[in-house]
């Protein structure tokens, strides 16, 4: 269950940096308000998965999910240019978390 909860706290990061940006600096209420409430959900679960899960190998991958989703988000959905550097850095970082995972028992 502890992977199960790193993946939806790092899913919950990619949608609150993205209600983030919408909220045009708090300005818009209902962006406004996603933004809180996933970025609650998205600490909550990773409080959860901090229990089985060694904090750094954790925290690497949640940020790591959230990078890489809100990366391919805003390549996808607003329009922001991708590049083959930007490609291969995006699989580094996924190389990466493959690795922390692998890396431990």
């Amino acid at each position: 269950m502890a992977w199960l909860y790193l993946i939806l706290a790092g899913l919950g990061e990619v949608v609150w940096a993205i209600a983030l940006k919408q909220s045009a600096s708090f300005t818009r209420f209902w962006p406004s308000v996603i933004t809180v409430v996933a970025l609650l959900a998205s600490f909550y679960l990773l409080t959860l998965a901090f229990r089985h899960i060694p904090t750094g190998v954790a925290y690497a991958i949640w940020t790591g999910i959230g990078a890489v989703g809100v990366a391919l988000v805003s390549f996808v959905w607003m329009g922001e240019t991708l590049t083959l550097m930007r490609w291969a850095s995006i699989g580094l970082i996924v190389l990466g978390m493959i690795g922390l995972k692998m890396g431990g028992p």
